[in-house]
């Protein structure tokens, strides 16, 4: 197979906003707030993007065995990332510096912004034609 997965696709493509968008979340949250907001504000940014990257990868990983695989992941993982997320903040919030409310203000609209550059990439596709099962198919078709 020739093809890119779409899932490692998507990730290349949004990988080259993650640190500009950090660095602005930095300068955004130390203009607001000092630079301990600026610095809660990168780091939430940064795991929005390694949250996308994992997803997209563990995505990627679970299309090759199987769409039940592909399903549970998809279903499973969102839970998971999600509360590893709110362990992060959790854990974070034990250091002297960190701004919890300058993480979330972080954290929601690079999500955001990363589910909209994952839209866009989608537009005009049919979900069927995302992922090519051919090679998994008996050699017997």
């Amino acid at each position: 197979m020739d093809r890119v997965e779409p899932e490692r696709e998507l990730i290349r493509r949004a990988l080259p906003f993650g640190p500009p968008a950090a660095v602005f979340a930095l300068l955004a949250g130390a203009a607001l707030g000092g630079w301990d907001a600026g610095a809660s504000a990168a780091i939430g940014v940064a795991i929005v993007f390694v949250n996308f990257v994992v997803h997209g990868w563990s995505l990627s990983r679970a299309a090759r065995i199987s769409l039940t695989a592909l399903y549970a992941v998809g279903l499973g993982g969102f839970a998971v990332r999600l509360a590893a997320i709110a362990g992060i903040m959790l854990a974070l919030d034990r250091l002297a510096f960190f701004s919890p409310l300058a993480f979330g203000v972080a954290v929601v609209p690079a999500t955001v912004g990363l589910l909209v550059l994952e839209m866009r990439q989608l537009h005009g596709r049919m979900q069927v034609e995302l992922w090519d099962f051919r090679a998994q198919e008996p050699a017997g078709r």
